[in-house]
This record gives structure tokens, C-alpha cells and sequence, in this order.
């Protein structure tokens, strides 16, 4: 790492101080935008709308991009080019009722448009259905579902999905053929009034629901903390606006904080220079590895650096064998023994560089050994990358790293935490996918649980960067541990991408980071889009096997909910069509996954990711059952017992 000249040093730290001052003035605007954006405003008949609606008589900066509504007369928002009737607006689920504009009258448009909505922030619900409208057939059918309409003067039908089936072949002659959503209940009610046409128009002009995704969490978030929601259309990205009460002071506490900030950033660059020379001294003279592939120093601190252990700083420790980044370092005879000479009955697998032993220390912890093939430098990098992050990181869903060993133990090795319970992608669509103990609210937690583990990393700069279902182990309770950091990345806080050359593996890799090589940590929200895929439907990422069209999962899941075809996503064991809880929770998480896999700039933050995943599990479970997933019995714990004990380390320590 190259160090700054006491110039230039001193020279940020003036910029430093006079940043922190400009932003505690700039609180004074933003006072002013809180108190705008924390009243609701009235559109038409609508009371009490708020972010992330807007109006032309409300700013912009109040609400999202996609929600502006047209408050003259009857309440209208813009979807996807198409104008739709605001019916009603319900904040607290979210959703919005509403209507296609040009059916608003009749069942006659003034031109035949068939129309989509935008995934990215809108979504249907269960209760919705599609009618069916035909206009200018060729032929009479039989039925009294006729209706004539002023478009090219020709006869028209009107069909619900169950009569469609019958009549297909009959209506092939209708050259216009239109889908318009409605709500289930309109459905029935057609059919209680012998499909007349008045019923019809009045489910036309009765419309369907929505849900809309506009940093739902967030939002939240700022809320609880006394805040006003609102959006910075020039980095394109959420606002929380405060109250002048915190502005007034904003001055004060900038000055204060350039001060502080002044001597932390002195005692920064000390303590960096000082482990430098400390890491610098052990490389050499133990490990001899060269700078990691990331091209970062390895003493970036982040927020959770209070809880970074102290690591050995001579050779001599090493000798002894204390520590090495706060983490034990093993003797070669140790591990030997506790894997019974590398017994090859108890190798788990063969990771990306190396083979995982199943192994007992004299202490009685059981573990598992991860022993280097050779000392190559790519295979050393992702060695010392691994202790580094995992030896800082403590979060009860990320796998522990016990210890490691030194070059003077022939070879290098890595011991973590024994997790006994396979791989999500084991009992997804591997060796104990037949075992019917991945039921939907267990998935629903293991998503839950991954989530978390994820937004731990990316609050403490760490991007996983091969988020996928085999890196995430399970134990016997099906309670999470996300692992394998060996292509893992520290992220400086003063950087917005860090620039690689492509890894990680096919079918969960962001797109845009082959076009690009650009990593963010919404790539790992990308990569996790996939994992929610998996988690739903049981299939894997990438299978040739499948249509040309569907090999990848992400690209398969894509168009089935562009479509309108979720169902054929979904696990049939999950019964989902028996269940409505279960039905209407798993469209909510493929619709998460959906903004997940869109582009970088649509997807949202991990911690937003966790609280939609903790509302839909509230909403399966209610509040007083959440996070009381359990999956076992009697039998499972036989069943579990008699499954031999790997994790699946062809992936998941690699």
C-alpha cells in the first residue's frame, strides 16, 4: 500500500474537516425537505398518501421514481405507458387497487392494448385473474358471452380462464386478443350473473391489486427513527430527511467531528503503519505469501473492528503456536492426528484447491480440516484472504474458522466448525433432496438466516462474492452457517466498486460483472436472487438438461414471472396450491427475487432484503410463531442420524 507524502496527508485532512462541516450545513436543507415529505397530502378522494407516491403539487423529492400520480379528478398513475385509475392505496401491507383506465367505462377501448407492469416495482397478488377479451372474430359462437363493440364493428367475446379452455379452437379466427386483470371475487360475481355484460364492465372498472416493493425497509427504518421518507433523484438512491432539531445542531457536531475526525485519521494511519510492519515481518518469515489478489491492504478496519482479535506479531509466537489474526495456528502433528493420519474414509470432499477431512481435536471440538493441495500463489491468496475475513467476522449464521496452520507445518490448512447437516443445495436437488424435510417455512428461515448472515458482511465491508446454495452449510436444527470466503473481498468504505477479473461460479455471478468486472455488494444481492429461485422451485442455477432457453435458473425466472407463470417455478412438494398461506408467501419471495435479479441499480440492499424476508415470514407465521421453525421429530432425528456426516466441501470451504 502506498502512503501518503505529510503534504498530502494534511491536505485530507483538511478536505476531511471542511466535508464535515459542509454536511452539517447541508442538514438545513434537508430540514426543510422533512418538513414537506413528513405530511401526507390528499390525491382526489385518496386521504393520507405518502412516500413513495408524489404529485405535480407535491416535490419530487418526496416521492420514487414510477409513482407519480395525477391528482385532477380521478386519482391516475402511470404504469409501464399505460394509465391506470388509483382505486385505493393501503400503506401498511403496501398495496394499491387499481384500474386500467380505458376499461374504465366499458368493456370497449377507443385501441386494443395488451399491457405489462413493471416488475421491478409493482407486483400482482393471488387474488387476481385475468379476463379474457376477443374482439374481431370471424365466426358465431355458440354462447352468450357475445358482445359488439365500435372497434372495426366486429363481434367480440369476453372469456374467464375455465371457459377460455373450452372454446380455443373456435375463437383461433379472432385476429385481437387482450388479458385484463381483475380481481377473483369479480370472476365469481360474472359468473353468479350469468356472465351479462353489466358484470363484466363492472369487474373492468373494479380492478386488481398490486403490491409495490420502494425501499419498503428502509423507509420503515427512517420512520422508527423519527425521520420523513423521500428519494435523492441525483444518485438516484433513498433519502431520509430529520427534523430542524437536528440540523440546529449540525454545525456544532460537524466541527466537533472534523476535530475527532482529525485524530482519528492520525491514529488510523499510526495503527496501519505499525500492522504493516507487523504482517509485513510474519509473511516473510513464516507464510512468505505475496499481497493478496485484491491489491488491498490486509488492516483495513471496518465498522466492527472493536471486535478484531489481537494476531501474533513475531515468528517466535508462530513457533509456539498461539495465534495467528486472533486465530489459533495447529501443528501439522495435531491435525494429523485428529483426521487419523488423513484417513481418505474420512475425507468430506475436494474443495477448489484442496481435499476437507472430517477430523476430532484433543479438546474434543469436531472439525473440519481443509488441507492445501500445494502452495501455489492464487491458492496461498485465497488462504490468507479466508483468515483474515472469517478471523474478524462473529455472526451466528457464518461458519467459524478455528485456527489454521503456518508453512513449517508442511503444508497449509485451514480448521473450521464441523457442520454435520449437509448443504442447502444437498437437500434441494442433491443426495438428501428426497428426504421431504425442507418444507416451505423451513426454506422460508434458511433464506432468512442467509440474508442476514449477508448483511452482516456487507455492515462490516466484506463482499462474499460466491453466494450460492452450496456455500451454504446446514446443521441438524436446519439453522444456517454461510461458508466458504475464499473469493471474498474487503470493500473500503472510501470506494463505490472494487475491480476484478471474473470469478465465482456460473449461473449465480451478477451479469453486469462479466461486462464490467466491477463488484459491489449488490452483486452477493444478485448471486442471492438465485438462491431464493433455488429455494422455491428445487432446481439448480445452471442445468443443461433443461430448455436452451431455461439452462439458467436466473434467465428461466425471469420469464416465468414476466409471464404470469410462477407457478411453474414452484416445487410441487411445497403445495403450494393447497395452502393459501403458503401460495401467497411464495409469489412474495419470487417477487423479492425478481428485484434482486434485476440491474445493479434496481436491486436492493441486502438489509432491505431482510426485512421484506422477516415481513413474509410473519405473514406465513403470524407474530407469534415467527423464528419458531421446527422441523424435527422423532424420526427425523433417525433419519439424520443415519446420513453420513459431509458438508459438501467441494464448494462450501473452498
Amino acid at each position: 500500500m502506498a502512503f501518503l507524502s505529510p503534504s498530502s496527508f494534511f491536505s485530507a485532512i483538511i478536505v476531511l474537516t471542511l466535508t464535515q462541516l459542509q454536511k452539517s450545513l447541508c442538514t438545513e436543507s434537508t430540514s426543510a425537505k422533512y418538513e414537506t415529505c413528513s405530511k401526507a397530502f390528499q390525491c382526489g378522494y385518496l386521504d393520507d398518501v405518502n412516500y413513495p407516491f408524489y404529485s405535480q403539487q407535491r416535490p419530487d423529492y418526496c416521492g420514487r421514481p414510477g409513482f407519480l400520480l395525477s391528482c385532477d379528478g380521478v386519482p391516475a398513475i402511470t404504469i409501464s405507458s399505460q394509465i391506470y385509475n388509483v382505486l385505493e392505496i393501503d400503506a401498511v401491507w403496501p398495496t394499491l387497487k387499481v384500474a386500467r383506465e380505458d376499461y374504465s367505462s366499458n368493456h370497449c377501448p377507443a385501441s386494443l392494448v395488451n399491457i405489462t407492469i413493471d416488475f421491478g416495482l409493482f407486483s400482482y397478488k393471488s387474488a387476481d385473474q385475468n379476463i379474457t377479451l376477443y374482439y374481431d372474430c370471424d365466426s358465431s359462437l355458440s354462447t352468450n358471452l357475445e358482445s359488439t363493440c365500435t372497434i372495426n364493428s366486429s363481434t367480440g367475446y369476453y372469456l374467464t380462464e375455465s371457459i377460455e379452455s373450452e372454446l380455443r379452437d373456435e375463437l383461433s379466427g379472432c385476429s385481437g386478443k387482450l388479458f385484463v386483470p381483475v380481481l377473483q371475487s369479480a370472476v365469481t360475481s360474472i359468473g353468479m350473473n350469468q356472465y351479462s355484460l353489466k358484470a363484466v364492465d363492472e369487474a373492468l372498472a373494479g380492478g386488481f391489486m398490486l403490491d409495490w416493493a420502494a425501499d419498503n425497509g428502509s423507509c420503515d427504518w427512517c420512520r422508527d427513527r423519527g425521520g420523513a421518507c423521500g428519494y435523492d433523484w441525483d444518485v438516484n438512491e433513498f433519502a431520509c430527511y430529520y427534523a430542524g432539531s437536528k440540523s440546529k445542531k449540525g454545525i456544532i457536531i460537524g466541527s466537533v467531528a472534523g476535530i475527532v475526525g482529525f485524530l482519528l485519521v492520525c491514529s488510523f494511519f499510526l495503527v496501519l503503519w505499525r500492522r504493516k510492519q507487523l504482517i509485513s515481518h510474519v509473511e516473510s518469515t513464516d507464510l512468505a505469501t505475496p499481497p493478496l489478489s485484491s491489491g488491498f491492504s490486509t488492516t483495513h478496519t471496518t465498522s466492527y473492528s472493536h471486535s478484531i482479535p489481537s494476531y501474533a506479531s513475531s515468528h517466535s509466537d508462530l513457533e509456539r503456536g498461539s495465534t495467528y489474526f486472533g486465530v489459533q495456528v495447529f501443528s501439522h502433528a495435531e491435525l494429523e492426528k485428529a483426521t487419523n493420519n488423513f484417513d481418505e474414509s474420512r475425507e468430506l470432499g475436494d474443495g477448489g484447491f484442496g481435499a476437507v477431512y472430517y477430523g476430532v481435536l484433543p479438546d474434543g471440538r469436531v472439525v473440519a480440516v481443509k488441507r492445501l493441495y500445494e502452495n501455489h500463489y492464487r491458492r496461498i491468496g485465497q488462504f490468507m484472504n479466508e483468515i483474515e475475513i472469517l478471523a474478524r467476522m462473529c455472526h451466528k449464521n457464518l461458519v467459524k474458522l478455528y485456527g489454521c496452520t503456518s508453512k513449517r507445518s508442511q503444508g497449509l490448512m485451514l480448521v473450521y466448525e464441523y457442520v454435520p447437516n449437509g448443504t442447502v443445495a444437498d437437500h434441494l436437488h442433491g443426495k438428501f433432496s428426497n428426504s421431504g424435510l425442507l418444507l416451505w417455512p423451513v426454506r422460508l428461515n434458511i433464506a432468512i438466516q442467509t440474508a442476514d448472515a449477508l448483511a452482516y458482511l456487507h455492515a462490516s465491508d466484506v463482499i462474499h462474492r460466491d453466494v450460492k446454495t452450496t456455500n451454504i452449510l446446514l446443521d441438524n436444527d436446519f439453522q444456517v452457517k454461510v461458508a466458504d470466503f475464499g473469493l471474498s473481498r474487503l470493500f473500503p468504505n472510501d470506494v463505490t466498486h472494487v475491480s476484478t477479473a471474473p470469478q465465482g461460479t456460473p449461473g449465480y455471478v451478477d451479469p453486469e460483472y462479466y461486462h464490467c468486472y466491477r463488484l459491489t455488494e449488490k452483486s452477493d444481492v444478485y448471486s442471492f436472487g438465485v438462491v431464493l429461485i433455488e429455494l422455491v422451485s428445487s432446481k439448480e442455477a445452471v442445468d443443461t438438461n433443461r430448455h436452451r432457453l431455461d439452462v439458467n435458473l436466473a434467465s428461466m425466472a425471469i420469464d416465468r414471472i414476466q409471464n404470469q407463470a410462477m407457478h411453474e417455478l414452484v416445487d410441487p412438494r411445497l403445495m403450494f396450491k393447497k395452502d393459501f398461506d403458503v401460495n401467497e408467501t411464495i409469489k412474495l419471495v419470487i417477487e423479492l427475487a425478481f428485484r434482486c435479479l434485476q440491474e445493479r441499480d434496481m436491486r436492493p440492499p441486502m438489509a432491505e432484503v431482510v426485512e421484506v424476508l422477516k415481513g413474509i415470514q410473519q405473514r406465513l407465521l403470524g407474530p407469534q410463531k415467527q423464528g419458531a421453525v421446527d422441523i424435527k421429530d422423532e424420526d427425523d432425528i433417525v433419519l439424520l442420524k443415519n446420513v453420513p456426516p459431509p458438508i459438501s466441501p467441494k464448494t462450501t470451504i473452498n
